[in-house]
C-alpha cells in the first residue's frame, strides 16, 4: 500500500511522445477538415440540384456528414491529448525528450561532456563492435544501467538544473521523481530506511523467539504456551521478505524487482489482516482459523497471480492494499478500545502512528535535494512503529502465557 502511489507509472514506450505528436495531428487533421469542408460545399450544391438523389445516396444530409467529420476530428485529437496526459510532465519536455537530449545521447553516447562507454553495448551487456569476451562490467549488468537508462538519467539532471535556475519546481520523469543516484543506487534514502525496517523486524522477531523459548515456561513437549506462536513466526518471515524486496526495488526499479516488491507487500499486508482477525477475535481452534484464513488466502493468491501474469494494474493494486491496511487498523483500534490488555497503549500508538504515516503517501512531494521524498519519509516513520509493534507482540505472549499458567494451577 505504501508503495503504490509512488509506483503509478507513465504510459509504456512510445506513449510519452504523444504530447509532441498531438500538435502535428491537429495540424494534419485541420487540413483534412478543410478539404472535407470544400467537398461538403460541393455536395451541398449537388443537393440543391437534386436533393432527393444525393440524400438517398448518402443516407443523411451533407450538413450532418460535415458535423460527423468535426466530431471524428475532435475525438482523434482528444485521444492523442489523453495519451499525452498519461505521461509524466518531464517526458513531454521538448528539451529532455527522445527527439533532443535523450535521442542524441542514445546515438552519440554522450550528454554534454559526459560520455558512456556502455552505450557501445546492447541491453544484455554484449559489445556491438567487439569480441564476445568484451562485455559490460558485472556491476552494470546487475544494475541494468544500460545506455538508455544513463542517457535518461543525465538528461534529467541537466534539465532539472535548468528548470531550477528558472525558478520552476521539479517534475516527474517516466512516473518517478528526479532522484540522484549514490553508487548506482536509484533511491538511496528509501533503500537505507527499508534496510533499517528489515533490521528492526529481524530484531523484533529474534527477541520474540528468545522470549518464548528461553525466558518463558515451556510445555513438557518443549512447545510454547502461547497459542499464536507459529502464526507470528510466519508474520516475521513475511515482514523480512517484504522489506528485503523493498530495498532491492528502490535500489533499481525494473520489471522483475517491481513485481517482487509488490507481490511481497501484498502478501505481508494480507497476512497481517488475517492475524488481526484471529487475534482480535481470539480464534484458537485450528478449524476455525482455516475457515477464516482460506477465503483471504485464496483472494491474495489470485491477486498476486493477476498482477504478475496478467496485468499490473496500479490503481486496483493500490485499492486492495489500502482496504487491507485500513481494515486491520480498525480491527486493532476497536480491540484495543474494548479489551483490558495491559499493553493496549502500545497498540494505540501503533494504530494512530500508522494512520498518520499513511498521510505521507497522500501528500506526495518532490525529493529534497534529490534524495528524500514523501515515500522515503514514510519508510522512516515505520522504523520506531515496528519496534513498538514487536514490543506489543512480546507483551501479548507474556500476558497469554501467564493467564494459561494460572488456569493450569
Amino acid at each position: 500500500m505504501a508503495r503504490e502511489k509512488k509506483r503509478v507509472k507513465s504510459s509504456k514506450s512510445g506513449q510519452y511522445l504523444l504530447a509532441h505528436h498531438a500538435k502535428e495531428t491537429i495540424v494534419v487533421y485541420s487540413s483534412i477538415l478543410s478539404l472535407s469542408q470544400t467537398q461538403s460545399l460541393e455536395k451541398l450544391t449537388l443537393r440543391d440540384r437534386d436533393q432527393s438523389t444525393v440524400s438517398g445516396f448518402m443516407g443523411k444530409s451533407s450538413f450532418e456528414s460535415m458535423v460527423d467529420r468535426y466530431w471524428a476530428g475532435f475525438f482523434l485529437v482528444f485521444s492523442c491529448l489523453v495519451g499525452a496526459l498519461d505521461a509524466s510532465a518531464g517526458d513531454s519536455d521538448p528539451i529532455y525528450s527522445a527527439r533532443t537530449c535523450v535521442g542524441q545521447c542514445e546515438k552519440s553516447g554522450c550528454v554534454g561532456q559526459r560520455c558512456f562507454s556502455h552505450c557501445n553495448f546492447s541491453s544484455d551487456g554484449v559489445s556491438f563492435d567487439g569480441p564476445w569476451y568484451k562485455q559490460e562490467p558485472l556491476y552494470l549488468q546487475w544494475k541494468q544501467w544500460d545506455c538508455q537508462s544513463d542517457c535518461r538519467y543525465y538528461c534529467m539532471l541537466d534539465r532539472e538544473r535548468e528548470r531550477e535556475a528558472l525558478g520552476h519546481d521539479p517534475v516527474k520523469y517516466h512516473g518517478k521523481w528526479p532522484f540522484r543516484r549514490v553508487y548506482g543506487i536509484q533511491e538511496p534514502v528509501s533503500v537505507a530506511f527499508s534496510a533499517l525496517n528489515l533490521a528492526m523486524h529481524f530484531h523484533g522477531w529474534l527477541s520474540f523467539f528468545i522470549l518464548l523459548y528461553y525466558k518463558l515456561p515451556l510445555k513438557q513437549d518443549k512447545k510454547a504456551y502461547y497459542e499464536y506462536t507459529s502464526l507470528w513466526h510466519i508474520y516475521g518471515f513475511l515482514s523480512l521478505n517484504s522489506w528485503f524486496w523493498s530495498a532491492v526495488f528502490h535500489s533499481r526499479d525494473v520489471d522483475l524487482t517491481e513485481k517482487l516488491d509488490y507481490s511481497s507487500a501484498v502478501a505481508f499486508l494480507g497476512y497481517s489482516l488475517i492475524m488481526s482477525i484471529l487475534r482480535s477475535f481470539d480464534v484458537r481452534d485450528e478449524a476455525a482459523r482455516v475457515m477464516v484464513a482460506a477465503p483471504l488466502l485464496a483472494f491474495l493468491t489470485a491477486h498476486i497471480l493477476f498482477i504478475n501474469f496478467y496485468k499490473l494494474d496500479y490503481g486496483w493494486n493500490m485499492q486492495v492494499c489500502v482496504v487491507m491496511a485500513v481494515a486491520q487498523l480498525l480491527l486493532w483500534a476497536i480491540w484495543a478500545g474494548v479489551t483490558g490488555h495491559p499493553s493496549r497503549r502500545k497498540l494505540w500508538v501503533v494504530v494512530i502512528g500508522g494512520g498518520l504515516a499513511m498521510l505521507l503517501e497522500i501528500y506526495d512531494f518532490p525529493p529534497y535535494e534529490g534524495y528524500m521524498d514523501a515515500h522515503a519519509l514514510w519508510h522512516a516513520t515505520t522504523i520506531p512503529l515496528t519496534y513498538i509493534w514487536w514490543s506489543f507482540i512480546r507483551d501479548d505472549a507474556e500476558f497469554r502465557t501467564s493467564n494459561l499458567l494460572k488456569k493450569a494451577k
